[in-house]
């Protein structure tokens, strides 16, 4: 299995992710017995223009737990020299002399490949806007599988911001490569899912249903995959932000419509579309998820540190 840079979910085929799957469950373990020291001398750079809680801390905390060290910027559009003009390219040059491996989150589509075309170490991309979020859609592969039991079969619905939600378009891309998957997209019309990812499940015959009413699709799902409309996504468009807001809210009611051994994840972080009460149920899978995040991105990182 070789690894350099991390930029999109369709680099990823069956193999390595099982591969990266067995080097995670490993992970667990590394983790329960406090960590190791195998990455000492290896430096990881975290390299963020937008907000993150879990992909920023998770990555700082799984090289920590690798024994290596972290240098990071948190607003690298206000507190690094991009704030005086300098380009993406040049800052990831510079960081080239300082450490093994970029994590980098942007707010522009394409700008983790940008990055990747002109470094020679790997980057790993947190995060490109709209675009995609490919180490998200690992650890939420893993979770399913870890929950499920299996990924091969399974029938997913992906709720909320389809549109502008690159965790979902990047699980989309991964979850095409596995057999007999159904994806069920539903969303209002303003924020269905883009034309280019049912293009390319078309163009590889996977079976995908689009919806506006949750309600009909959960008796059928394995998994209900929650998003939250992305206020920031929508700019100066208030109206249309207020328009998708609250449509699709998991409770109560929604739980007692699901399969009794299906689950519930969401990328994080939520608003209003779970409500806390669901929290104590089984199947709300969503901060086990997020944990998972931790032990995916130190199989990554072993891997594309080799």
């Amino acid at each position: 299995m070789n690894l350099h840079h991390v930029i999109e979910a369709q680099q990823f085929d069956v193999p390595t992710m099982l591969k990266l799957f067995d080097t995670a469950a490993k992970m667990e373990t590394v983790v329960a017995g406090g960590g190791i020291t195998d990455y000492q001398n290896r430096i990881m750079a975290t390299l963020f223009y937008e907000p993150s809680t879990r992909t920023r801390f998770s990555f700082e905390t799984a090289m920590h737990r690798l024994g290596g060290h972290v240098i990071s910027t948190e607003n690298a559009a206000e507190f690094s020299s991009v704030a005086k003009g300098e380009t993406l390219e040049d800052t990831i040059r510079i960081l080239n002399g300082y450490a093994d491996v970029i994590v980098i989150r942007h707010k522009e589509v394409g700008s983790a490949k940008r990055a990747a075309a002109v470094s020679r170490v790997p980057v790993i991309n947190a995060g490109d806007g709209a675009g995609q979020h490919p180490t998200q859609a690992l650890l939420d592969l893993y979770t399913i599988r870890k929950e499920i039991g299996t990924i091969d079969g399974l029938r997913i619905a992906m709720v909320g911001d389809l549109a502008q939600g690159r965790t979902v378009r990047s699980l989309a891309y991964l979850l095409s490569k596995f057999r007999g998957v159904t994806m069920y997209f539903v969303a209002p019309p303003l924020l269905k899912m883009k034309e280019d990812i049912l293009e390319h499940l078309r163009e590889h015959k996977v079976s995908f249903v689009e919806e506006t009413a949750l309600d009909k699709v959960l008796p059928e799902v394995d998994v209900v995959y929650q998003t939250r409309v992305q206020k920031e996504r929508f700019g100066d468009r208030i109206a249309d932000y207020e328009k998708c807001r609250g449509v699709y809210i998991i409770n109560q009611d929604t739980l007692r419509g699901m399969k009794p051994k299906s689950i519930i994840m969401h990328p994080l972080p939520r608003l209003e579309e779970i409500t806390m009460e669901v929290d104590e149920d089984p199947r709300a899978a969503y901060f086990r998820q997020a944990q998972n995040g931790l032990y995916v991105r130190m199989a990554l990182l072993t891997h594309v540190l080799k």
